[in-house]
């Protein structure tokens, strides 16, 4: 069994985190990893509190281990969010899309491990010196919102810059990946377009039946022109974006066809108005499976690996 400082941090089996995914990562999801050996997260979003609120209660109700929330920053409800995780004594939080620096004090003075999600090297030192615990260092490579550097350049050059314990996050699909960002000098890994295909996953049976379907070449990244590039699955609304942005349409008339699309995506399977958020690995993942069954089988390929590398696929070392 893989066991790093990030498993004493947390209280967890597995050096796993599963990532934050709005409209995707409810009580049942962070439950189910949980209770697999990782720590499952329960995304906040753009939800009032007290349906998040509802989300900890039921997570409660179905795991006795360590779980958290995840808070993107630019929400109108981050206020809200913030202060609620203090009152239900939430263990972990993870942040997105914005600087925690504000509630960061409050947080751990709550007893609250706070893991921000970061794009360089520079935003991970800023983390470290307001106390974060931990930083997630997040690849292009990964679903959703993503910044601009490659996984495989970020970790090291974040593993160099902070003291804390550093998450590996994109591009990561099988013991390989993981095995992978332990020797690029990560303690863990956060994992979010595998656990869509985890049984225990909320998503409408057309979102991963496109999973399932996809290729290494299925993915597309939208919203650059404005800002916020988001990878996604291909699918007839990102045609019709690329369509819209070929058009010379103005950023309002993008903005607004983007709007509620994930929401479409996760709940109704709406190919022609959703945007289907998945990473680059997408085209690995080819079936359904327990959450606990997906983490179980990351971590013997990974240890296989770390234990077998001098024979891996015939290297000479020495």
């Amino acid at each position: 069994m893989i066991r790093t400082e990030i498993c004493e941090i947390l209280g967890i089996k597995y050096p796993v985190i599963q990532g934050g995914m709005a409209w995707v990562a409810n009580a049942e999801l962070a439950a189910a990893v949980s209770n697999g050996g990782g720590l499952g997260l329960i995304a906040g979003g753009a939800a009032p509190a007290e349906v998040i609120e509802k989300e900890i209660e039921t997570a409660r109700m179905l795991t006795d281990k360590p779980f958290g929330v995840n808070i993107m920053l630019l929400s109108p409800n981050a206020d809200d969010l913030a202060q609620m995780v203090i009152d239900k004594r939430v263990k972990v939080v993870t942040t997105g899309a914005g600087m925690p620096s504000k509630y960061i004090g409050k947080w751990k003075e709550a007893g609250i491990r706070v893991i921000p999600v970061v794009p360089s090297a520079n935003i991970a030192k800023r983390m470290e010196r307001l106390g974060a615990d931990a930083v997630i260092a997040e690849g292009t490579e990964s679903g959703g919102h993503i910044g601009e550097i490659t996984t495989m350049a970020l970790i090291p050059q974040v593993c160099d810059a902070v003291g804390v314990p550093v998450i590996a996050a994109g591009g990561i699909g099988d013991g390989r990946g993981f095995a992978a960002a332990l020797m690029l000098g990560a303690k863990g890994v956060q994992i979010g377009t595998l656990f869509l295909s985890a049984q225990e996953c909320c998503i409408h049976r057309n979102y991963k039946e496109l999973l399932f379907k996809a290729k290494d070449t299925d993915t597309v990244v939208t919203g650059r022109e404005g800002g916020h590039p988001v990878r996604s699955l291909k699918c007839r609304f990102t045609k019709r974006l690329e369509e819209l942005v070929k058009s010379n349409a103005s950023l309002e008339e993008v903005e607004a066809a983007m709007a509620g699309s994930l929401r479409k995506a996760v709940q109704e399977g709406n190919l022609d108005e959703g945007t289907f958020m998945a990473g680059q690995i997408a085209g690995m993942i080819k079936e359904e499976r327990p959450a606990k069954e997906i983490l179980d089988t990351l971590m013997e390929q990974a240890a296989v690996l770390l234990v077998n590398f001098r024979e891996l696929r015939g290297v000479t070392i020495g």
